[in-house]
């Protein structure tokens, strides 16, 4: 267990010296503005895709630094397709070893100190919380990075995870791929808006499901 702590410690260690350098060589400044990271990712010619690529997983593992640039800035230069599937790749990459970091690092330990001490009910299947993973893909405010970590603190199975992730990923990647010709503010909001009402919309018969299951299970225990 001692292992599992230093190595948790040696990782965030990790996840702040990369953010450290990103912001001191510059290339942080260049993912938050969209119009130079295009202008970066057009001069690398061939290693261009692998550059989008590589910043998604590391903009997903790394919290602080921002995605949605990235993904424009692939639609700008590679169009609906390849863009779409150079954000997928990137971001599920990342998605995945983010959820594996937490699953390998936290879950036992939080397992040991919390133990069955936390009850999640109904919002522990594995169902509702594949459908949960799904949903906040779509869902703009909700953090990527964050969820992906704290999916990885749950029973979830990684197959399952995986699925949910691509599932919410694809139309998501597609809409910022497919905006990322105008690279403006006034398209990220667009964007934004519209999966905010996709993910609301499949959000509302989750909660309803899971409404009427534990409305069922108060309904069948033993009354004195």
């Amino acid at each position: 267990m001692i292992r599992r702590i230093l190595w948790l410690g040696l990782f965030i260690l990790v996840l702040v010296s990369v953010y450290y350098l990103l912001r001191e060589f510059g290339i942080l400044a260049i993912v938050t503005d969209a119009d130079r990271l295009k202008n970066w990712i057009s001069g690398l010619g061939y290693a261009g895709p692998i550059s989008i690529i590589a910043l998604m997983a590391i903009a997903i593992v790394v919290n602080p630094i921002p995605s949605a640039p990235i993904a424009l800035t692939a639609g700008a230069i590679y169009g609906h397709t390849w863009g779409t599937v150079y954000v997928v790749i990137g971001a599920a990459s990342g998605a995945l070893g983010a959820f594996w970091i937490s699953r390998y690092l936290g879950y036992e330990l939080l397992q040991r100190y919390v133990g069955k001490r936390v009850q999640l009910g109904w919002l522990g299947s594995q169902n509702a919380l594949m459908g949960m993973v799904f949903v906040s893909r779509l869902i703009p405010f909700l953090s990527f990075d964050l969820v992906s970590y704290g999916a990885g603190l749950t029973p979830l199975k990684t197959w399952r995870f995986g699925i949910a992730t691509l599932a919410g990923l694809v139309p998501a990647s597609f809409l910022l791929a497919h905006f990322g010709g105008e690279l403006t503010s006034s398209s990220l909001n667009q964007v934004m808006a519209i999966l905010l009402i996709f993910g609301v919309l499949f959000l509302i018969p989750i909660v309803f499901r899971g409404f009427a299951k534990n409305r069922s299970i108060s309904d069948a225990s033993p009354r004195e």
